[in-house]
């Protein structure tokens, strides 16, 4: 799910550590408290999800298209870089930060502002060239169907750029806030309430709501007068405004809060699971997360506990395994939930292209899906 922009406390911050002292702008998938929309791993960092969201915020689940040559930040001597799926350093660390590759492109933070907590971003390709030399943003998000939102340093307004670094959608300093875009549409905020755009920065769905979520699944959860519903592309209502909270469909289902516990209904508004968890997420590969009896573990689509509930907390699967944590430390397991590389790290991410991010202490290193170190956390 892409995370929801907020231009107003958007702080770009080194993605994988900042994340675990606050609550990531980028994402972590650890249940709990996501702060994300976009639960793709390749955004994930290690935060710690102790809070729910904000409302803005609905986690769901989507998994990345597959990246024949993916590329993997990593910190060494105090600068960003990024190595390849074997460890060997592909992009030298330069940089005073740096986020995952998302359509071929990356976000990094050239250098720090001395004496400021300004922000100045650009784009760079897997080649480590910068898209755009001549241009500087003090806000950007993740490309997202060919556009990334962004923001000029002492311009008003956000607007969308696509990859060549051209100005698709101008910016417009009528917007309060905007998200990224998703099949088609983006939602922007423009006068205290939620409509939606599409890529020629055409409205499409006047703003008209409290709070709006991305388009997933043909369908979009939107909020009025306190309860939650969800309209389709052309901005009818399809299922009425009647939830507590409710989340994106992924795979089918929709988490919903109903009465003070969790259920999940299709996208006609059928409850197909009733709401009885005290927490839920979105589904990952046909499983998802839920809370019963202050302890998470996983349901299936007919709502049958699959893996029971005795964790502190955890991560949806990507690639057969999800993070588990017991106690102080995390490890992961399968579907069937065995225990496949036994908890012994301070804090982890899912999965991606068969890596995952791990922390021990205050170093990070990714390992694969035996266990074994593909950077480990020395460097």
């Amino acid at each position: 799910m892409d995370p929801r922009p907020r231009f107003s406390t958007f702080t770009l911050q080194l993605p994988l550590i900042c994340s675990l002292l606050c609550p990531p702008c980028q994402a972590s998938n650890e249940r709990g408290g996501q702060t994300s929309a976009d639960r793709t791993p390749a955004n994930h960092s290690l935060g710690h999800q102790e809070t729910k969201q904000q409302p803005t915020e609905a986690p769901d689940v989507q998994s990345p298209a597959k990246d024949p040559d993916p590329l993997f930040p990593v910190l060494e001597h105090g600068k960003w870089g990024y190595m390849d799926k074997t460890g060997k350093i592909v992009i030298k660390p330069e940089y005073y930060d740096a986020f995952p590759f998302k359509e071929g492109m990356a976000r990094i933070q050239p250098f720090a502002v001395l004496l400021s907590k300004a922000i100045r971003v650009q784009f760079i390709d897997k080649s480590g060239k910068i898209l755009d030399m001549s241009t500087i943003y003090s806000y950007a998000e993740d490309f997202s169907e060919g556009l990334a939102l962004v923001a000029i340093p002492g311009e008003r307004g956000l607007g969308y750029v696509d990859t060549t670094g051209k100005i698709v959608i101008p910016q417009d300093d009528s917007w309060q806030m905007a998200q990224s875009f998703h099949e088609g549409l983006a939602a922007i905020k423009q006068g205290g309430q939620w409509g939606y755009v599409d890529k020629l920065g055409k409205t499409v769905i006047a703003p008209q709501f409290s709070e709006a979520y991305r388009f997933s699944e043909g369908l979009a959860a939107v909020k009025n007068g306190g309860k939650w519903g969800y309209i389709d592309e052309t901005g009818k209502t399809v299922v009425a405004l009647q939830y507590e909270t409710a989340y994106q469909h992924v795979e089918g289902l929709a988490a919903v809060k109903e009465g003070g516990k969790w259920g999940f209904i299709d996208k006609t508004g059928k409850m197909v699971i009733q709401p009885k968890f005290d927490d839920a997420y979105g589904f990952s590969e046909g499983l998802v997360e839920v809370k019963s009896g202050g302890k998470w573990g996983f349901s299936d689509k007919n709502g049958e506990l699959v893996i029971a509930p005795r964790y502190d907390a955890v991560h949806a699967h990507f690639d057969g395994l999800a993070g588990v944590k017991e106690g102080e430390k995390w490890g992961y397991l399968d579907k069937a939930g065995k225990m496949v590389i036994p908890a012994q790290f301070d804090a982890v991410a899912g999965f991606w292209e068969g890596l995952a991010l791990v922390r021990v202490g205050k170093k990070f290193g990714y390992i694969d899906k035996t266990g074994k170190y593909v950077w480990a956390p020395a460097k």
